[in-house]
């Protein structure tokens, strides 16, 4: 091969290293976040998806989703975040 092609190419690539995969980085945090708040859920002897929020709803519920929002909250800052 030339020599000067494969210097190119190894430019191209050292250059380039950086790419933005926030957005697949942002599912993968959403994922882990839905994933503990289903075992907070089932830790408090509950099953996610059949509690409806309001006055009657389990205090396990409300800890789990304030923990899945703050989850959430904190995989926002990723989804604009350059993943190398």
């Amino acid at each position: 091969m030339d020599s000067k092609l494969v210097a190119s190419v190894i430019l191209i690539l050292l250059l380039s290293s950086t790419a933005n995969a926030g957005p697949i980085l942002y599912a993968v945090c959403q994922t882990a976040c839905n994933a503990g708040w289903v075992a907070c859920y089932a830790a408090g002897g509950l099953v996610a998806g059949t509690v409806t929020g309001g006055l009657g709803a389990p205090a396990a519920a409300i800890l789990c989703n304030i923990a899945q929002g703050g989850c959430m909250a904190a995989c926002a800052a990723s989804l604009f975040a350059p993943t190398p």
